[in-house]
């Protein structure tokens, strides 16, 4: 047995589930992570069928903010906002809140709240409609293919784009 690859591979494991290998989120003019909507809230709301649009996300709100890997974030009660201090790992969008399908591709755009779905456990973003049903048509292949893609991609920063169809986010609430 070659212990040098086992031990190479046990590193990458380690790295990819401690988080380690946590980038620069994406960010859009709310200065929020995940356009200031509630990440914890996503794994509450329960999802629709595949085909289907799933439910809106809710806002997260200025009163409960932190900050996680250079970003903020908001939530909608102090509930989620400790939940998340808690875990931030388990609520973090995957690809650092880009667009999961976009990354399947080999490359980074901004993931829109609004288009979303957890997988085992893991919250990703789409950043169209059309984008969505492309993702659905295999979403363990794609996801397989943006996890090979990731790690070089990953360190060329944030993706600077607008989320196209995105009226913009007046969230987080409060002011």
């Amino acid at each position: 047995m070659n212990f040098g690859n086992f031990t190479s591979a046990l590193a990458v494991t380690v790295l990819m589930t401690t988080g380690a290998w946590a980038g620069e989120q994406y960010v859009d003019k709310t200065g929020y992570a995940a356009s200031g909507y509630d990440v914890v809230s996503f794994f509450s709301l329960g999802q629709k069928a595949v085909g289907t649009v799933q439910h809106t996300a809710i806002k997260g709100h200025t009163d409960f903010v932190t900050t996680h890997n250079g970003s903020k974030w908001a939530f909608s009660s102090i509930r989620n906002l400790l939940a998340f201090k808690a875990n931030p790992d388990k609520f973090t969008p995957a690809y650092d809140g880009h667009c999961a399908y976009g990354v399947s591709k080999g490359g980074k755009v901004p993931g829109n709240p609004n288009l979303w779905r957890i997988v085992d456990n893991q919250l990703y973003f789409n950043i169209t409609k059309n984008v969505v049903g492309f993702w659905e048509e295999d979403i363990p292949g794609n996801i397989s293919l943006a996890n090979g893609n990731w790690p070089g991609i990953e360190p060329s920063g944030s993706s600077k784009s607008k989320i196209p169809q995105f009226a913009g986010s007046n969230a987080p609430n409060g002011g």
